[in-house]
């Protein structure tokens, strides 16, 4: 049996206060978004005297509303320009329908619940902070004219119920989304961390330095320098994308690299395995650009292969100037290669410096975006070439901050040099 209304729209029945009040006071606890949700539209049913209830919540993604209460497998969506649940979601206004039958909006997009028809209805914007729009309340009535100022002014409490359970829930999965990719960052930059040599290697007659200075977030840069058979092993590699994956991607390509030399391979053929493994290993969108090769000290000789990493810079002592050595292929792990590629060489002249440099140097940008770039390396090597590798290094990455100013360092600053 149908409830009369009240004859005063300000008052309100005990029962539904008590109830209103009791969401209130349960908004605080951690309580699922969707069941309270449903316990709104339950006491609104008796507050407002309505035969039903439904709830859209507006998905900013897709920019339509999704109905929620009552739920559907798949969900029912609503264009934000359709029917009188679209109207109220783009004028944030109240609007109360006191013939459906007659109306041209509802009959093109009808809101039918089984067991009774349609015949009034009672739509209430559901707004935020700032008027967001959240989403869209509407109240189902089976009489004409069933809904009046007393529900006019019930369905905005509701509604503002509703708000705030929608914006608690909605800081609730932020903050466990942040705490989850704290902890992910934090083991992403352990791993990291794990692959950086703890000393240089004493190679005679060179001075060799690594360097690494992480940003906030975990990229997944690494630099390897490691004696094996009596020739340096130069390792510097960029995986892309920030997080556990990257810095596992750059960690699985350092392994693989050390297990193929310690079973006898050469630099060609392990680049090759290693490149095929993680073409087939890695996801489609991830890549390692990386600088691998080796220096014999003895007869001062680089061989390497630079897969998408570069350039790679080569500074002549006796003239004072730079050689670039662009990418000698494809990014490792972007496609499979046939084994024919043969390493690049170089030779080094006393005084000579070998460094590879990631892109949070040459790419470090002021507020106004633009680049430190390759020009400013070459004159800092010109002029501070001659210093020892940990001082230059320094001198380098001092550089590349005061030109950003107060710009923050968007990426990490990774240098080998030797």
């Amino acid at each position: 049996m149908m409830m009369d209304h009240l004859q005063n729209p300000n008052e309100i029945t005990r029962e539904s206060l008590v109830r209103i009040l009791e969401i209130m006071h349960r908004l605080a606890a951690p309580e699922a978004m969707p069941e309270l949700l449903r316990e709104i539209i339950e006491v609104g049913k008796v507050a407002i005297v309505a035969e039903a209830g439904v709830l859209w919540l507006c998905d900013r993604v897709n920019e339509d509303l999704v109905m929620v209460a009552p739920a559907f497998d798949p969900p029912v969506r609503l264009k934000l320009d359709q029917g009188w649940a679209g109207r109220c979601a783009t004028s944030h206004e109240i609007s109360n329908i006191h013939e459906c039958r007659e109306d041209g909006l509802f009959r093109e997009y009808p809101v039918q619940v089984p067991g009774f028809e349609t015949r009034s209805i009672l739509n209430v914007p559901i707004l935020g902070q700032d008027d967001t729009l959240l989403g869209v309340m509407q109240w189902l009535g089976a009489a004409v004219g069933q809904f009046d100022e007393h529900d006019e002014w019930v369905g905005p409490a509701l509604a503002a119920q509703a708000a705030v359970a929608i914006q608690h829930s909605y800081m609730t999965d932020e903050l466990l989304a942040n705490a989850i990719l704290e902890q992910e960052v934090a083991v992403a930059r352990e791993i990291q961390m794990s692959t950086l040599p703890r000393e240089m290697p004493e190679v005679p007659g060179y001075d060799v330095h690594g360097h690494f200075l992480p940003t906030d977030h975990t990229g997944g840069d690494l630099f390897d320098l490691v004696m094996l058979d009596g020739q340096l092993f130069m390792l510097l590699g960029d995986a892309t994308g920030h997080g556990f994956g990257p810095a596992l991607s750059a960690t699985q390509m350092q392994a693989m690299m050390r297990v193929s030399f310690r079973l006898g391979a050469d630099l060609d053929t392990a680049y090759a395995q290693v490149n095929n493994q993680l073409a087939e290993d890695l996801p489609d969108d991830r890549f390692i650009t990386a600088f691998m090769g080796f220096l014999d000290p003895a007869s001062h000789e680089v061989q390497f292969h630079s897969g998408g990493q570069g350039p790679i810079l080569h500074f002549r002592a006796g003239p004072g100037t730079c050689d670039w050595y662009k990418p000698t292929n494809f990014p490792v792990g972007i496609m499979e290669l046939d084994g024919s590629d043969r390493a690049s060489r170089l030779n080094l002249e006393p005084g000579d410096v070998l460094a590879l440099i990631s892109d949070g140097v040459y790419e470090y940008a002021d507020e106004g975006g633009e680049q430190f770039g390759e020009e400013r390396v070459a004159a800092l090597f010109a002029e501070s070439g001659h210093l020892p590798m940990s001082e230059l290094a320094q001198k380098l990455v001092d550089a590349a901050f005061a030109f950003g100013g107060d710009a923050p360092q968007a990426d990490d600053i990774t240098l080998v040099l030797v």
